[in-house]
């Protein structure tokens, strides 16, 4: 209803994992929910399902190394110490049965309370939303329910990675958030330093805004929503709750 204030997201968790298809995409306003949370003892882990050779002009495995680098320092700066980065081909990720079944293995293994994973709708406030994030998001959605199943992608059971079931599934809440972070003060801080740190990268887009100039200004409407000086929106669902029918 016009007017309500968003819910603050329960913090009854102890454990996150973000898949993302680049470097650098969790540091677009999200990494300041994860300060947050590690700052509060929640243990985050990130999954990047490409190592982003293709956003810059130089030779792809320079970028690389360089985006890498750059990402293990953004995570530092929110105190994420979990980084695992898959080497699916940047720009043309494909959705299917080898992408979840990567997700899948990661989820088995860190075994989360929740997964946030990447917006998959196709138009979004901010334009149409780029091919990777949207198979990254699909793919980890049908992930999560893939992790729970013993019987698909059996031989990772075999290996010891046991089902896994996430109780909660969020997304970046362009339209139709549901609940909200608030990391007014020092998440915000650190968020805008996990961005500051793909310095390379942002160099090499022409006209890219100072981190310190929008991340706030982004962070200050999600506050709006939730009554606080900054926040950052989620729609979540919990994948426990009983349908509603």
């Amino acid at each position: 209803m016009p007017g309500m204030t968003l819910p603050a997201l329960p913090e009854e968790f102890q454990r996150v994992l973000c898949v993302v298809a680049h470097p650098d995409d969790m540091e677009y306003g999200l990494s300041s929910a994860v300060a947050r949370w590690t700052a509060n003892g929640i243990e985050v882990g990130y999954l990047l399902l490409t190592r982003g050779e293709a956003g810059m002009p130089n030779p792809p495995e320079e970028t690389a190394r360089l985006r890498l680098a750059e990402q293990q320092a953004a995570c530092a700066a929110v105190g994420v110490e979990q980084l695992t980065v898959l080497d699916h081909p940047d720009g043309v990720l494909v959705y299917g049965l080898d992408l979840r079944r990567d997700i899948c293995r990661e989820i088995r293994r860190f075994k989360p309370d929740v997964v946030l994973g990447s917006n998959f709708d196709v138009d979004t406030p901010h334009g149409f939303e780029q091919a990777d994030h949207r198979a990254a998001g699909l793919a980890t959605l049908d992930a999560i329910r893939d992790a729970g199943n013993r019987w698909i992608f059996p031989e990772q059971v075999d290996e010891d990675l046991e089902p896994h079931s996430p109780r909660w599934y969020l997304v970046p809440g362009f339209g139709g958030p549901t609940h909200g972070v608030d990391v007014s003060g020092e998440p915000l801080r650190r968020g805008v330093a996990s961005l500051e740190a793909h310095a390379a990268y942002l160099a090499a887009i022409p006209g890219h805004p100072a981190p310190a100039d929008f991340i706030p200004a982004i962070a200050a409407m999600g506050g709006q929503a939730m009554g606080v000086e900054h926040a950052v929106l989620f729609r979540a669902r919990d994948l426990h709750a009983r349908p509603e029918f």
